[in-house]
């Protein structure tokens, strides 16, 4: 029997149309396998649901899709909920597919919301001993907190403000002069109920694949983000313009910086009860240290994207990543 497959996507939020690239990525790697119907729903920005021929659509309790308009409905065995950000990297996709009894791909719902908040993962971070950038965390805007990012921007000469709880860089400021920070937590605290100050570091991007197939964990080589700026924005990811290059395997790595990573990956993907896949990324600084800089619980699956490239690159083709796990945990 054909198991019938459900791509979720979209979401509405800043991360909406990357969304929609990566889903139609994991579309094209399923469609042909003569195993699975799949079907291919977009959260709209108004909220409804829609098919890939534009009808309306809705997901039911028992773990069904069902279409608005005629009585098709149909039961699904396994979900992929694509959705970069909000509300599937803050694990709310996750609990909706818990309560259904639905199988899904990624993260269970306490993971995604532990890793996608930047205050609490740090704090995850420091309890299992993995280095990570120094920091200080604000709840909220007053002279006081403002005195206390001022503080830390004199004692680490710079600073680097990140909105808590968005993704793909989105409320993140560099701040390079202490009169800009008032206006830049401002900013923040627009997007997050918590505001991250980070010190500013000078590094290479490094990222690390962590996925689970055939009962292993796999942690892959470094992949390395070359910038051209110092700030790799949202725009710098995803722009046609950008000048942003990558090497799946970072070059000029000691074997001891490299295995350093891959430790801390896989402490980090064990630690916060990760499942299925992960990006991993760190820091690596001109003095060598090594820092883990956050978790991506559902990874960009565009065309120019670094996980399925450092995924195939370990001899895994994506292809056969999904079908495996769709085979390992889809219901009957």
């Amino acid at each position: 029997m054909k198991k019938n497959i459900l791509i979720l996507c979209g979401g509405g939020h800043s991360e909406h149309d990357i969304s929609l690239i990566s889903s139609q990525y994991i579309y094209d790697s399923l469609k042909d396998n003569d195993q699975y119907n799949v079907y291919h729903v977009t959260i709209l920005h108004d909220g409804r649901r829609i098919d890939r021929e534009g009808k309306e659509v809705e997901l039911r309790r028992a773990g069904e899709i069902a279409w608005k308009q005629g009585s098709k409905k149909v039961e699904l065995h396994y979900a992929i909920p694509c959705i970069h950000g909000p509300p599937g990297e803050t694990g709310e996709i996750q609990a909706v597919f818990e309560l259904m009894g639905l199988p899904y791909l990624g993260c269970s719902p306490e993971a995604n919301i532990l890793c996608f908040n930047k205050v609490s993962s740090k704090l995850w971070f420091d309890a299992l001993n993995i280095k990570n950038t120094p920091f200080l965390f604000l709840d909220e805007l007053t002279t006081a907190t403002v005195q206390k990012a001022h503080d830390f921007f004199d004692l680490h000469q710079g600073a680097f403000i990140k909105a808590a709880s968005q993704g793909s860089s989105v409320g993140c400021y560099p701040v390079t002069k202490k009169d800009q920070l008032q206006q830049y937590l401002k900013k923040a605290f627009e997007l997050s109920q918590y505001v991250l100050v980070e010190k500013t570091l000078k590094a290479r991007e490094l990222e690390i694949a962590a996925f689970e197939h055939n009962g292993k964990l796999y942690i892959s080589h470094p992949g390395e983000i070359i910038c051209p700026t110092s700030f790799y924005s949202f725009e710098e990811k995803y722009d046609e313009k950008s000048h942003t290059t990558t090497d799946v395997e970072a070059k000029n790595l000691t074997i001891n910086q490299v295995e350093k990573m891959r430790e801390f990956a896989r402490k980090a993907f064990t630690g916060l009860k990760l499942s299925d896949l992960s990006r991993i990324d760190f820091f690596l600084t001109e003095d060598g240290e090594i820092f883990l800089n956050e978790i991506n619980t559902f990874p960009g699956m565009t065309p120019i994207s670094m996980f399925p490239k450092m995924m195939e690159n370990m001899g895994i083709p994506f292809k056969t990543y999904l079908s495996e796990r769709i085979q390992s945990n889809a219901r009957s």
